[in-house]
């Protein structure tokens, strides 16, 4: 039998770092040939991740500019990737998630008639404002991929309620796991010198690690958010927070104001996958509104505040894994404090079951795609 050629494609640091442990177990099957193509939809972010896991993309279409639109980012990525595709020849398109690159080179692949297998499928809100575009890329994603990679039960009845038929789908477990082999390690050594400075103090503190820059966010919810853990810092003088700051600047106009002066409080530029998975390892607690830390950090036994009204990951509600903080003042600030004087919360939440699965997600999409071929 030939080799079935698949070419992943992607475009975000996110992205990059779930599927790139799948690209690996890919490149080791005889029955793969693997090729890789990123739009750079983030380009400085998305280079430290391919760096960090030896990966060389095929075709790099390098597409990102200053303060770019939604609507440039899909003219871009949808006529890059699809002369990339009128090339390669590809049996199967392997795309990612809910970003635009996603939904683009989603559409670019049924232009060119080629099969899309869409990793981490079936999340749903089903409120197309939230998160903004995200909800709607995966839906149009679903629509246009023809093998479904969900991570949950919940994601594959999401599916099978859209009249998808079940047996596209397979259900994994999430990629975000896989990662964490590569890159926790005991007695990590920070590359950052502020943080490094933070945990070779021998003072008795406790971290917060931060992460808030979706676009529904920005404006008067993430001042909310700033305002609050300002409160948070100031009440509880052994809490320090290291939050890594977004290069949006729609992002940092915002927080740097707010946060910039505020003691304990470290504002650092946007970490690589290894430096934010230890951080977040060896933390306290963490903030975010990101999708993926709600499924990597409760593997590493930390609560998870989620800065957001609505998450796309209710099992990780419902097993008790991450808590929903909403973006209003008071509301992050009273879900900071509860966890922090409230250690019976803190205990459950930080050894509850992580839903997302057990680190082998990547072995399991490549005997699907074995299977379907």
């Amino acid at each position: 039998m030939s080799k079935i050629r698949v070419i992943a494609v992607f475009g975000t640091r996110p992205e990059a770092s779930k599927m790139a442990p799948l690209i690996r177990v890919l490149q080791k099957s005889p029955d793969i040939e693997a090729l890789v193509a990123v739009t750079a939809q983030h380009r400085q972010m998305l280079d430290q991740t391919l760096q960090l896991f030896g990966i060389t993309p095929d075709y790099d279409l390098d597409i990102m500019k200053p303060r770019q639109t939604l609507a440039g980012i899909t003219s871009l990525a949808l006529n890059g990737v699809s002369e990339c595709l009128k090339e390669a020849k590809p049996d199967l398109v392997l795309v990612h998630g809910d970003t635009t690159t996603t939904f683009a080179a989603s559409l670019a692949a049924f232009y060119n008639g080629a099969k899309l297998g869409h990793v981490e499928a079936g999340l749903r809100t089903y409120d197309k404002a939230q998160p903004f575009p995200e909800e709607m890329n995966r839906k149009l994603t679903s629509a246009l991929a023809d093998l479904h990679f969900a991570p949950t039960r919940q994601a594959k009845e999401n599916l099978i309620k859209e009249n998808i038929s079940e047996q596209t789908i397979y259900i994994t477990g999430n990629t975000a796991i896989d990662c964490l082999k590569y890159t926790l390690e005991d007695g990590y050594e920070f590359k950052t010198p502020e943080i490094k400075a933070l945990f070779d103090d021998p003072e008795k503190k406790r971290v917060i690690a931060m992460t808030a820059h979706r676009r529904e966010n920005l404006g008067k919810p993430l001042e909310d958010i700033c305002l609050a853990i300002k409160r948070i810092v100031l009440e509880f003088p052994d809490v320090h927070l290291v939050y890594a700051v977004h290069l949006n600047p729609a992002v940092r106009d915002t927080v740097f104001p707010i946060l910039g002066e505020t003691p304990r409080v470290h504002l650092v530029d946007p970490l690589d996958v290894k430096e934010m998975h230890n951080l977040m390892n060896q933390s306290y607690m963490v903030l975010t509104d990101s999708g993926g830390l709600q499924e990597e950090v409760p593997s590493m036994g930390k609560p998870v505040l989620v800065l957001r009204n609505v998450t796309e990951r209710p099992e990780a509600v419902e097993s008790g894994t991450v808590a929903l903080a909403g973006v209003k003042e008071e509301g992050v600030y009273s879900s900071c404090k509860e966890l922090l004087t409230n250690q019976s919360l803190y205990s459950k939440m930080a050894q509850a079951k992580n839903p997302f699965g057990d680190g082998y997600a990547s072995e399991r999409i490549l005997e699907a795609i074995l299977q379907h071929f």
